[in-house]
């Protein structure tokens, strides 16, 4: 059978960053290279599937269009990297770009560097330049290297495993790039409700703090800590889930020019491998979000502004009032590739009756038969995605997520909402984040709209916009 063009295809993101076919899984050196952002990422060009990675490559002048480039790093067949080439890290080396990943022949980090334009690789005839985990750590995990310069040497953080099943991450130095010297370990997780194994660590200072951000095995989420980090260890303080929305996992992060810390992160899959080998793709960019330290050492994260540029035609409303309705009440918005920026008004002590739950549905047949609900529980105080009638298909995922969310007094709900077509990203009051994956089949599930449960809310602004393709 003749599969139909990618383009053509009603689940394929339009203006998510995703690679021309195939598969995508972590990003990876993130870099901004001579004023030009760089974008590698885990790449199988052979078809869809964790087969064996190379690191696929792009870039942007606006962290929203990218042009592709050819594959950085490929395996060596007899390398240390001929089982793959694994999540790294970009580096500027006194100008020589220059990118360390681990290789898979077993797990152990490895180096090359990079012609001025980031186009041609070339690999270390010194690889590995670490070769394993020191005693008590690993083995078989030791992966993900991450580099920065601290003071007149470098440093770099791997992820990997301790011992009563608990997570890690491992701290190296090094004057050279080549030649490592073992710290000992950053932060060990202090039971194993953190994770086993601790992959794609970060470590960043925002603010006043540093934050450690890891993806553990077997939770298929990221969590971040802020804390303090003294050269040595990192002391965690303050902890939380990077994204609740069950899709969004291994994020790295860039500081860029502007002063900012901006963070990417796969958008897996929420439906069959048959689905997924049919399509001929798997795998998609997170929009880039920037990072802020809010109080008390929480995380927070808001869209890039540069996405606005993508916004067109545009649909206002204020001062709605939507009574207690199920099914939603319909609004004037149709598609696909949405943004929706809606402000809901806090304490309605004007209204009788104040709603027990409310938000928004999108991506609505015209009979409600396929919806996804956005909702804020005002009695958990809870943000929920909630995916239960996302798809009359059977081989998708349908559960609900959910975040806490607790709202100040006098403080509105602010929900962004981006839909485009399979992903839903929902950024709520720059501290709550929720992405994730649904698979509609039915070509009139376009529809947006408000409800309310058990009341009235108040609306004082809504604004949505079509959103363009980046292809």
């Amino acid at each position: 059978m003749t599969r139909p063009p990618l383009d053509a295809d009603p689940h394929r993101p339009q203006y998510h960053f995703m690679p021309p076919a195939h598969w995508m899984n972590d990003p990876n050196g993130l870099i901004q290279w001579q004023g030009t952002y760089h974008m590698f990422y885990q790449y199988s060009p052979s078809g869809v599937g964790s087969g064996i990675k190379y690191w696929g490559h792009a870039r942007s002048a606006d962290l929203v269009h990218w042009e592709h480039l050819p594959i950085a790093l490929a395996p060596t067949p007899g390398g240390p990297d001929a089982g793959g080439c694994w999540s790294g890290c970009a580096i500027d080396d006194g100008g020589m770009p220059t990118l360390m990943y681990t290789g898979i022949a077993p797990q152990a980090q490895c180096l090359a560097t990079g012609s001025p334009d980031l186009i041609t690789w070339t690999k270390d005839p010194g690889n590995p330049v670490i070769a394993a985990a020191p005693q008590g750590f690993g083995p078989g995990d030791f992966r993900d290297p991450r580099v920065w310069r601290e003071g007149d040497e470098w440093r770099c953080i791997i992820g990997t495993a301790a011992a009563g099943g608990c997570g890690a991450v491992l701290l190296y130095r090094s004057d050279d790039l080549r030649a490592w010297e073992y710290l000992g370990p950053l932060c060990v997780g202090a039971d194993p409700s953190t994770g086993r194994v601790w992959e794609c660590p970060d470590l960043f200072s925002l603010g006043d703090r540093h934050v450690l951000t890891i993806s553990p095995i077997p939770l298929r989420k990221t969590l971040w800590f802020s804390g303090n980090y003294d050269g040595r260890t990192f002391t965690p303080e303050t902890q939380g889930v990077v994204d609740a929305g069950g899709h969004f996992y291994a994020p790295q992060t860039l500081g860029d020019a502007q002063g900012r810390r901006i963070m990417f992160g796969w958008v897996w899959e929420g439906r069959s491998q048959e689905a997924q080998l049919a399509a001929g793709w798997a795998g998609v960019m997170s929009l880039p979000r920037v990072l802020s330290l809010r109080p008390h050492g929480a995380l927070g994260a808001e869209p890039a502004s540069e996405v606005a540029a993508l916004q067109r035609d545009h649909v206002g409303h204020t001062g709605l009032t939507i009574a207690s309705t199920l099914p939603a009440e319909p609004l004037d918005i149709v598609g696909d590739a949405l943004r929706v920026h809606t402000i809901f008004e806090a304490g309605q002590a004007s209204l009788t009756e104040e709603a027990d739950a409310f938000g928004l549905v999108v991506r609505r047949s015209p009979d409600g038969a396929e919806e996804t609900r956005i909702a804020y529980d005002s009695r958990s105080e809870r943000l929920l995605v909630d995916r239960s009638r996302s798809s009359l298909a059977r081989d998708v995922e349908r559960e609900t997520y959910a975040a806490p969310l607790t709202l100040a007094p006098g403080e509105d709900l602010t929900l962004q909402v981006f839909i485009d077509r399979s992903i839903i990203e929902v950024f709520a009051n720059g501290r709550v984040c929720l992405t994730s994956r649904v698979y509609p089949t039915r070509r009139d599930s376009l529809g947006v709209g408000l409800w309310a449960q058990g009341g009235r809310v108040r609306v004082r602004a809504l604004d949505a916009w079509a959103m363009a393709s980046i292809g």
